[in-house]
């Protein structure tokens, strides 16, 4: 049972199995119809007795007792006797069976009715025999005619009960052995040979008098038949195409919340498996996408997956600024503060941090720790990005400075780096583990500043290039030259005090 089910209640459950009997019972009503319309037509009344008694006895009381045998496991899996794999070819099956029985106890009432033509009694209470060939066409077209009814009818039943057990117990169909062609083809030919054929049969076997009664009796039989028996194949073979339509208009809108349940044994049952399938795949896809975008900022994640849409990895070049930052004095911090009131006032300054290089156009790569590694204009284009770094870096500054985090009000002293340059980005890994990263002696260099603050007593470094490419909008201060650890030439750095700066847009 899924998470969302409710449990079915004993009311419940009576309900849905009463229905069943309702309707595949309604054929006995069906049957009197039919017998109604042939002692009208034949001013038969002498057999109306006999006729009605054996529709109530025959399609009204044995076919109860073989819908109680053929419901009994079902209803044993409704009340959690039975599992619903022993469950579900009998579910698959009920239509079938149910049809099948009234096929036969038709064919019994039917031979019997259009025996006592036959009896020598019959003569004088007015009962005229029908003719051999037309015995044996209304033996075989009746019993057809109803089970093609009858199927129908607990086909409708079934979509309803399908639909009961995936809202109460969520489980749907998963066989399908059905065909719904063969189905299109016995309701046609129901609902049109086998009256024909009736009718057919009476202009060779009949004429005069008798002959008109029997082609108004066949003709009031099939009127009654067809509209009754076609209003319940529309539903049985449309309303599953509609209600998956549906469905999908609601998908295509963005709605994954959606389940149908599978109402059907044939193709259109595995049509809307699939489709079932196809949306929880969606859905999984959805939250992989939610998830990868909380370790990840969802450009990026966007990016990879996009990329990673045709399985082969890709890399391209291109000039970005990028920004480190650390928390000065963090493990000394971690030390005072237990791991989960250390981890929520990490959670609530690294949200403090992300708003600004979010609203400057970067985007943040990866969490290292305490601190972060964000970049502007790889992969998301960002409009004159070095001076929109030094401007987050600004923001994050003044921010941090002014807040204390967590329960035990901590303060995060922040140091950050910034270095523009030739920036390579592109998904790294191995096997199914892999992430999009920038590589290059630019990153290299934002690290490396970030580090160097502790040397100078500083808060935030910047390289030449940065600086330059800002131009006069903020005030650096140059700090000389100094070696970076992994590069053979040394690099002019630059400090800005957030502090001094005007107001940033």
């Amino acid at each position: 049972m899924t998470a969302s089910a409710a449990p079915a209640t004993a009311a419940e459950i009576g309900v849905i199995r009463r229905r069943y009997f309702w309707m595949a019972l309604s054929v006995a009503g069906l049957d009197i119809l039919v017998a109604i319309i042939f002692i009208v037509v034949h001013d038969a009344w002498v057999a109306a007795p006999s006729s009605l008694a054996a529709s109530l006895l025959v399609m009204g009381g044995l076919q109860y007792l073989l819908c109680r045998r053929l419901f009994a496991p079902i209803q044993r899996y409704l009340d959690g006797e039975q599992s619903f794999d022993e469950t579900q070819r009998r579910l698959t099956q009920l239509p079938l069976l149910t049809a099948r029985n009234v096929a036969i106890l038709e064919f019994v009432l039917t031979a019997y009715r259009q025996a006592i033509g036959y009896l020598p009694s019959a003569a004088a209470l007015g009962i005229l025999p029908p003719t051999i060939a037309d015995l044996i066409v209304v033996t075989i077209v009746l019993p057809i005619f109803y089970f093609t009814y009858t199927y129908f009818v607990v086909s409708d039943y079934l979509a309803q009960l399908c639909t009961f057990i995936s809202r109460h117990y969520g489980r749907t169909l998963e066989l399908f052995f059905g065909s719904y062609p063969l189905k299109l083809l016995v309701a046609l030919m129901a609902i049109s040979l086998a009256p024909l054929s009736a009718i057919i049969v009476d202009l060779f076997s009949y004429t005069g008098d008798r002959l008109q009664r029997e082609i108004t009796n066949d003709v009031g039989v099939a009127v009654l038949g067809i509209a009754i028996t076609a209003y319940f194949i529309i539903r049985t073979l449309l309303r599953p195409l509609g209600i998956l339509s549906n469905a999908m208009t609601k998908v295509a809108g963005g709605d994954l919340d959606i389940r149908v349940p599978v109402t059907s044994n044939d193709e259109i049952g595995e049509l809307t498996r699939q489709f079932n399938a196809m949306v929880e795949g969606l859905r999984e896809r959805e939250r992989i996408r939610e998830t990868f975008g909380r370790y990840v900022d969802e450009n990026v994640a966007a990016t990879i997956l996009r990329r990673q849409g045709d399985g082969q990895r890709s890399a391209e070049m291109a000039e970005a600024t990028i920004l480190f930052t650390d928390i000065a004095g963090f493990t000394t911090i971690a030390e005072h503060l237990d791991p989960p009131d250390l981890v929520a006032a990490l959670n609530a300054y690294l949200e403090t941090v992300l708003a600004p290089i979010r609203d400057h156009g970067g985007i943040v790569n990866t969490f290292i720790g305490d601190g972060l590694f964000a970049s502007f204009n790889m992969p998301l284009a960002c409009h004159d990005h070095p001076a929109a770094a030094v401007r987050a870096a600004i923001d994050i500054q003044r921010a941090v400075s002014s807040r204390r985090f967590g329960d035990h009000q901590v303060a995060f002293p922040t140091r950050i780096g910034i270095s523009t340059g030739a920036v390579i980005g592109g998904d790294v890994g191995a096997g199914k583990r892999l992430s999009f990263t920038l590589l290059g002696d630019t990153v290299n260099l934002a690290a490396r500043l970030e580090e160097l603050n502790k040397e100078y007593g500083t808060r935030i470094l910047v390289s030449e290039r940065t600086c330059q490419a800002c131009g006069e909008g903020f005030t650096f201060t140059p700090l000389g030259t100094v070696a970076v650890r992994g590069r053979s030439d040394p690099a002019n750095i630059y400090s800005i005090d957030p502090c001094h700066q005007e107001s940033l847009p």
